[in-house]
Order: structure tokens, then C-alpha cells, then sequence
């Protein structure tokens, strides 16, 4: 008797749902010369929201994106060296606000360009963002989200930098490489990740601009940072900072970019953040709609053809579980 392929035995791939060490890529910290023209660009621009609770004056703008955000501190300009990936949900609103900034943006950087692949965006100080649809395959379960940022880094880099966080802040890391050049993949978050896309391009000198990461241990990347002389700052009880991406083998410096290491006990973890529906307005007014829910459903269904536990543990329990089933529990 034939045995169709949806009969055939199935089993779940636990490895799929591993983040390694670092569990949330939460914020980008790049300075901006005044507050006014970033509203325009972040705000009205982008459409993205700048937090109602936190740094509401005229000194550091927080603003949200998802469940990520950019922090803006007033002063000369920091660009990011590569470029930023943001994922917003409709791609004709998003042309739409850009053109009504274009005017008022003019004699900055300020670019537009689209391509089949994304919307990009140069912001009036120079930093490249790539402004892509929601693509659950690709960017995970959101509308709304930064699930990238690459840099551009040096030839023959990318490994010793894919090295770095695998053996000193145990992340989960590839190298791969292909027509854009060899690139060091290092996931920071569910959906998120770190690219390090080797150039012949110079890469430019380092300006101080930093990121923040969360990681589940939070003392052995310490312990490696201590050992290889890499702390720049001890913070407080829940951070501490670091700047070079060193060859963990050889101890030379690959790449510079300042890193914020939390705990997953600081106080902030996982702070809900307020996202705006950006299509809200007076003329267009939708009630109940002035929050944007930035993920997507997830299904969790079981697959059909997983073969039962045959231990004598699991048996044990097999008539309970069908109770309960049958009870809707």
C-alpha cells in the first residue's frame, strides 16, 4: 500500500525556535543636530512615533518602531555605516509621506529611491535606511519592526566578526556569502540579526554611534569581555558597554561599534511601546484606530503526523491528557 507524503511521520524542528544568546535588538542611538528636522524625517516622514512617556523634551528624542526604537540625543551627526532595515506596513502611504517632507528636507541628504526590494531612504545627515513590506517569511511575524542593520565592514573581516559573537557573546551566527560579498549573519533577536557585508569600498572612520542588545547570560560574555580587555564602561547592575569586535583567535580589532549589553532584569526589558497608526488624521479618522498593532497572528497548530511519546513516563499519562482533551481544558 502507498503511503502519501501527508501520512508520512513528522517531527517538529526545535532548533528553529533558538535565539541564542542575544534575545532583542532594541535600539539604535545616533545623534541629530536639531529635534525639528527629525520629527519631520522620523515622525512625519517615516511615521514612526516618538515615545509619549520617555525623553519628552527638547534634549533626546525616543522614537518607536515596534517593538525597537532609535534614541536621538542633540548634537553633531552620527551615521551609521551601512545601512538600517525597517519594515512599515503599506509602501504607497509611506512614498506618500516622504513626498509631503520633501520640500521642507530640501538642501539636506534627503533621498528617495525605489527599488523592487525595498524603499530607500537617505535621511538629511546621511544615514541609509531600507524600508521593506511586511514579509513574514523573511522578517518574521510584524508590520512594523527593525529587523536589521548591516554594516559595512572591511575585506576578509566577516569570519573573525562571525567568531567574535559566537565565542564571546554566544550568539547564534553564519557567514555567507554570494554576489554582495561574503557577509556575517549574527541573529539578535527573534526576526532580528546583525549583517557584516565585507566591501572594497573604505569604510569609514568610527563616530561613536551605539546599539543595544539584550542577552539571556549575562555574566560569561562579561567574564570573556574582562579576560580580552574589551569593557568600556561598567554602567550599572544591568549594562555594561564594549566597542571592538575583535578576532577572538588573534585579538586583532575588525570592527568598531559601540554595544550596550543588557540583562534581560533591567528595568526596561520588553517595555511595551506606544506605535501610532500614522494614517490617522482629521480628515481620515477611524475610531479606535489611533493605535498600530505592529505583529502579525502566528498560527500554532500541531502537525497531523507527529508520532506519540512511547516511554513508559509518557504513557502514563496518556489516558489524563485525553480526559482533559475531551473536557476542552
Amino acid at each position: 500500500m502507498e503511503v502519501r507524503e501527508t501520512e508520512m511521520p513528522q517531527s517538529y524542528d526545535r532548533a528553529a525556535e533558538d535565539l541564542g544568546n542575544i534575545t532583542m535588538l532594541e535600539h539604535v542611538n545616533l545623534q541629530v543636530p536639531d529635534q525639528t528636522t527629525a520629527t519631520l524625517f522620523y515622525v512625519t516622514g517615516l511615521g514612526l512615533t516618538r515615545d509619549p512617556y520617555m525623553n519628552t523634551g527638547i534634549g533626546t528624542m525616543w522614537i518607536n518602531v515596534g517593538k525597537s526604537q532609535f534614541h536621538l540625543p542633540p548634537g553633531e551627526p552620527w551615521v551609521l555605516r551601512g545601512a538600517i532595515g525597517l519594515v512599515t506596513p503599506d509602501r504607497a502611504a509611506l512614498l506618500e509621506r516622504l513626498a509631503g517632507v520633501q520640500e521642507r528636507l530640501k538642501g539636506t541628504k534627503f533621498a528617495v529611491k525605489e527599488t523592487n526590494d525595498h524603499v530607500a531612504v537617505t535621511c538629511p545627515w546621511g544615514n541609509r535606511f531600507r524600508m521593506h513590506s511586511p514579509d513574514p517569511a523573511r522578517f518574521g511575524p510584524v508590520n512594523l519592526g527593525m529587523p536589521y542593520l548591516e554594516f559595512d565592514v572591511s575585506k576578509g573581516t566577516a569570519k573573525g566578526i562571525e567568531k567574535f559573537y559566537k565565542k564571546v557573546l554566544g550568539a547564534q551566527t553564519r557567514v555567507e556569502a554570494n554576489g554582495a560579498g561574503p557577509a556575517a549573519h549574527v541573529a539578535v533577536g527573534q526576526g532580528q540579526q546583525l549583517i557584516f557585508r565585507e566591501t572594497d569600498r573604505r569604510v569609514a572612520k568610527f563616530d561613536g554611534h551605539h546599539i543595544q542588545v539584550y542577552v539571556q547570560d549575562f555574566a560569561g560574555p562579561h567574564k570573556q569581555m574582562v579576560k580580552r580587555e574589551l569593557l568600556t564602561e561598567e554602567s550599572n547592575a544591568y549594562q555594561y558597554r564594549f566597542e571592538h569586535l575583535v578576532d577572538p583567535d588573534t585579538g586583532e580589532t575588525l570592527f568598531e561599534l559601540e554595544h550596550e549589553v543588557r540583562s534581560m532584569t533591567h528595568p526596561l526589558y520588553n517595555r511595551p511601546l506606544v506605535n501610532r497608526n500614522p494614517m490617522q488624521s482629521q480628515r481620515r479618522y477611524q475610531r479606535g484606530g489611533d493605535e498600530w498593532r505592529w505583529e502579525l497572528p502566528v498560527t500554532n497548530d500541531r502537525l497531523p503526523n507527529v508520532p506519540p511519546i512511547t516511554s513508559a513516563r509518557a504513557q502514563a499519562l496518556v489516558q489524563r491528557r485525553a480526559a482533559r482533551a475531551a473536557r476542552g481544558m
